[in-house]
């Protein structure tokens, strides 16, 4: 199981992950016990039950769960135990890689939007930003907020993301989830991007989605140019159709980081309840991240 198609990551990289995870599984698991028994440890660690999963392996299973989205009862006769043990170590170790945060070739790690920012701007860092989708399962008949899930470009239920990257590929967030009705410009506003970009000298490339952006911060957020005319002179379409591929050229690189995330089968199309869906991108992007800062 410790093989990289399995896991998606190589043994290296496993072994850095787990030694970087195995003090904070530890603290949470003693954490819910003094919840649980109301009381501190009375006896020393190490006694009592063992472990049917030990830690390596509750890893193991939950990276294969990110990468192929093998189900937990395969995994489980896998292992001789239990599905909810599968399900459990699941559930204790996708929000630890969640919370890793995103790394960065200088090594620090970055967990907030005001993070990259501040990030970009020590740097000198042009920031490249667009939204992607991910099919949800549809809610249920009659539940309020049903049609929200309702993506009016796939047609779909989905769930949005934004991704930001710098001029490398290199994933420095993942967030800003929002149902699939909802704009990517509108989500972005609400998360504080305007805020943000007048409080660090950051420029960022985005699509034409967010032209609203670039009218308010014209010096800042660069989109396509919009297009002529019909009637308009060939060299006017030159220039414009030349304008086009230049952004377009400098904003790939995001579509090449949100393609690195959804090579994770988890991603392709969420099965699973869906108020898990934002962890589980962020696990993954925390993942996907350790490779691309090597770059």
């Amino acid at each position: 199981m410790s093989h990289s198609a399995f896991t998606g990551i190589s043994r290296h990289h496993l072994g850095q992950v787990v030694a970087e995870l195995a003090v904070p599984w530890q603290a949470r698991r003693e954490s819910d016990l003094r919840r649980r028994c109301g009381q501190e440890r009375r006896r020393a660690a190490g006694a009592g039950r063992g472990h049917e999963l030990v830690f390596t392996d509750r890893v193991l299973v939950t990276l294969a769960v990110l990468r192929l989205q093998i189900p937990h009862a395969a995994l489980a006769v896998m292992y001789g135990v239990h599905r909810s043990t599968v399900t459990r170590a699941v559930h204790q170790v996708r929000p630890l890689l969640a919370g890793r945060g995103y790394a960065t070739p200088q090594g620090q790690r970055l967990s907030t939007l005001a993070d990259v920012f501040a990030y970009a701007a020590a740097c000198g860092i042009r920031l490249r930003i667009d939204g992607s989708e991910i099919q949800v399962r549809r809610p249920p008949p009659r539940r309020a907020g049903r049609r929200a899930f309702v993506s009016g470009k796939k047609k779909m239920n989905t769930i949005k993301f934004t991704k930001v990257c710098d001029e490398r590929g290199r994933t420095l967030w993942d967030g800003t989830f929002r149902p699939g009705r909802q704009h990517d410009q509108t989500a972005l506003k609400t998360d504080g991007i305007d805020g943000l970009l007048d409080q660090f000298p950051v420029q960022a490339e985005m699509d034409a989605g967010y032209r609203g952006l670039h009218r308010d911060h014209p010096g800042q957020v660069s989109v396509p140019p919009r297009k002529p005319a019909k009637n308009a002179p060939p060299e006017v379409i030159t220039a414009y159709e030349q304008a086009r591929h230049d952004q377009s050229s400098q904003r790939i690189c995001v579509e090449h980081a949100i393609a690195d995330s959804k090579n994770w089968r988890s991603l392709q199309r969420w099965t699973g309840r869906r108020e898990y869906l934002p962890e589980t991108i962020q696990a993954i992007g925390s993942l996907v991240s350790d490779r691309a800062a090597a770059r």
